[in-house]
Order: structure tokens, then sequence, then C-alpha cells
């Protein structure tokens, strides 16, 4: 469910101390470990209020995805119509820097997608995970479709394959900036923005000399052994 007209009822101020008083809670201890008793101290409200606002706590749950995900919506907007006009790999670089600039300016709601990754027990878990991954397909297919249309890229290319290559390369990259053990030695933990830039230069060089093309064969599938 949605909030209830009693939640939409509360000043803005009052409204956004509720979703982050709850994003917290929930990506610091998951979902089944959250607690709206701690939540309700936090906030100085009875539980109860929860309960009026949401109907229970997975309904608070979904409405506090539902604002991550347009808190991550926001930057990818930003980023297509600021690149709109530049070559594919600049809008695809620039797209990776827009990422590692939210969850930097975002951790938490990069700390509760971590969890739902690696927890099996958030509700709605495959729903919710399946939305976020659409979203970002949906970003990247655009920038795709207008690179074909440009004949930025090698002609043959399966535009699904790219997507999902780019949006694998796009979640590892943030993810290995994040966890130690998925930077697989590379060096982007935590790394400064100088050794981050550095790496990210040498992927987009296998990027752009793996897709760019280049005036030779066009792109065939490997047959199946």
């Amino acid at each position: 469910m949605s909030a209830s007209k009693t939640f939409f009822q509360l000043d803005q101020a009052k409204q956004q101390a509720v979703v982050d008083t709850a994003l917290s809670e929930f990506s610091e201890h998951g979902f089944h470990q959250a607690s709206t008793n701690r939540m309700a101290q936090v906030l100085g409200i009875a539980k109860g209020s929860f309960f009026k606002y949401f109907g229970n706590k997975e309904g608070l749950f979904r409405y506090v995805f539902e604002h991550c995900k347009d808190l991550f919506s926001a930057p990818l907007r930003s980023i297509r119509a600021q690149t709109q006009g530049k070559d594919f790999f600049t809008r695809v670089e620039q797209s990776l820097l827009a990422g590692l600039a939210f969850i930097q300016r975002h951790p938490r709601v990069y700390r509760l997608y971590i969890k739902m990754l690696h927890q099996e027990r958030f509700p709605l878990r495959e729903t919710l995970l399946a939305e976020v991954r659409a979203a970002s397909a949906k970003y990247l297919r655009s920038l795709v479709r207008e690179a074909q249309a440009n004949q930025e890229l090698r002609p043959g290319l399966d535009q699904d394959a790219v997507v999902f290559f780019l949006d694998a390369v796009m979640d590892r990259f943030l993810l290995a900036h994040t966890l130690a053990f998925m930077d697989a030695d590379l060096g982007l933990f935590q790394a400064d923005q100088e050794t981050t830039r550095h790496h990210l230069a040498q992927l987009m060089a296998i990027i752009r000399h793996g897709l760019a093309d280049d005036g030779g064969t066009p792109f065939e599938e490997t047959p199946h052994a």
C-alpha cells in the first residue's frame, strides 16, 4: 500500500523525518531485525502511528523503498539531459561517475540495496530488486538506442546484450568501491578520486574498444560449441 492520507496530512518536515528514520533503521538492521519501537522512540511518536500511516512494517518498507528509487532515478535523468549530444562513451563514463557520487551522497540508500542483495528475507525482495534493474536498464537502453542510431557502436551488436553488459559493469563498479570482497584486487575499494578515475579510464577503454565501430567486420555471434 501507499502511505495513508493521515501521513500526508503531516507537514513536510515530519514526513521527511519518518522516512529518514525508517531508512536508517532498515539500512542498518535489514527488514526483520528493524524495530518500529526504536523508530518511534527516535521520532517521539507512538508505535501505532506507523500502522496508521502505512498499514504495517512492510508498507513502511515499501514506501521507503519507493523514496529510494526516486532518489536514484533523479540523477540519471539529470545526467541523460546534461550529456545530450555527447558521444556514447562519454555518457557512459559520466553515468558511472554520477552513480558513484550518488552512493557517496546517499550511503544509507546504497547500504539498504546491498542488504537486499545479500539477505533473502526482505519482503518482495525479487520484485523490488527487479524494479531497480529495470530502471537501470531503461536508462542504459535509451543511451544505447541513440548510440546505435548515430552509428557509434559496432554493427550487429544485440541491444539487450549491450545493456546487460553495461549494467553489470556499473553495478560491480559501485559494489567494488563499497565492499572489499567485491574489489578482486583492482584497487577500487574506498579509492580516492584520482585512483578511481584511473581505474574508470581503464574500464572505459575496454568498453570503447570492445564496442566502438572501428571500421572492421560487423559483430557476429560466436557459435556455441
